[in-house]
């Protein structure tokens, strides 16, 4: 059986439901994986009171909107992350399948499609999740970039791409970021200019898309990110870090003053820790998201990327 024997408004509809119940866990991992905390025991718990929550309070938006954003057990206020995330969920598997429904040949086998799929969905979660970890905690988790990087290698057969782009992209990816913003940047100014994570998400770009997608996410996440540091500086004024950053920061120090010489390694490595305003926090804001915003867009809209590009520039004189 192919692909194209199945009817394809059928597993659109299937696709939505199945994000939904995906970003229910990928909210799970939003908030554990930052408190090293296992994404698997115990299960899903009341923030305020702790009490476990049943299954007919777990339905993804539906339990959100019956319960009015409040725990039925304590009446604890529920973040609506919760709801966006599991949205979230639901779009990024219908867009994955109508990607794959739009563009796999008719003849393509079903456990390839599947394959393909399930691979294009798991990055798409993970680099989900990673973008609301990042603009919380300022961090990107090795297990969501170095592992996104690791199933674009692995699945090179499954897509049917080659080899050598994919590992050069990696390669370059890392490297136009570690070298010129990190090494370099550091050496210049006393800290580094952009994150190791950051590096690992462009070497994830690499990996999937070649240098010349590596490309576009540097470049195009650069533009979106600095709009987005004029909005927020516009709206509030200054850049202001996460609480949960200044937080771990404050640790850090206490740590660095009992002579941990860790702590003190990492808050030398801290890219903030040199430009702090007048209220101590540092002129910073979360990169990441926006590098992951570039990623989607080029997964999802590539075609219309080259489009463009061709069109202005090597179009006929």
């Amino acid at each position: 059986m192919v692909l194209s024997d199945l009817p394809y408004g059928t597993l659109r509809a299937v696709a939505v439901p199945f994000g939904l119940l995906w970003g229910s866990f990928l909210n799970v991992v939003i908030y554990r994986v930052p408190r090293d905390m296992s994404v698997v025991r115990p299960g899903s718990h009341c923030p305020g009171c702790g009490k476990p929550i049943a299954a007919y309070d777990n339905i993804p938006v539906l339990s959100y909107v019956i319960l009015r954003g409040k725990a039925r057990c304590c009446k604890a206020r529920m973040s609506p992350r919760y709801p966006i995330v599991e949205l979230l969920g639901g779009l990024i598997s219908w867009a994955c399948m109508d990607m794959l429904l739009t563009h796999a040949p008719g003849d393509l086998g079903l456990a390839r499609a599947a394959g393909n799929y399930i691979a294009i969905f798991a990055l798409s979660m993970g680099l989900t999740a990673a973008a609301f970890i990042d603009w919380e905690h300022m961090f990107l988790p090795d297990s969501i970039t170095i592992g996104g990087t690791v199933l674009g290698l692995a699945t090179i057969p499954l897509r049917g791409v080659q080899w050598v782009p994919s590992l050069s992209g990696a390669a370059i990816g890392f490297l136009v970021v570690w070298l010129p913003f990190i090494v370099l940047y550091k050496r210049l100014r006393g800290f580094a200019g952009m994150g190791m994570g950051d590096a690992k998400l462009v070497m994830l770009a690499g990996a999937w898309f070649g240098w010349i997608g590596a490309a576009w996410v540097l470049l195009a996440g650069s533009l979106q990110g600095s709009v987005g540091a004029l909005f927020i500086y516009l709206a509030k004024g200054k850049f202001e870090e996460p609480e949960s950053v200044k937080a771990d920061r404050r640790e850090l120090q206490k740590a660095a003053a009992e002579g941990d010489e860790e702590a003190k390694k990492l808050l030398e490595d801290d890219p903030g820790g040199a430009d702090d305003d007048e209220d101590g926090a540092p002129a910073r804001i979360a990169f990441g998201p926006f590098l992951i915003l570039a990623t989607l867009e080029y997964l999802f809209f590539n075609d219309a990327i080259f489009g463009v590009i061709n069109h202005y520039l090597f179009m006929d004189q």
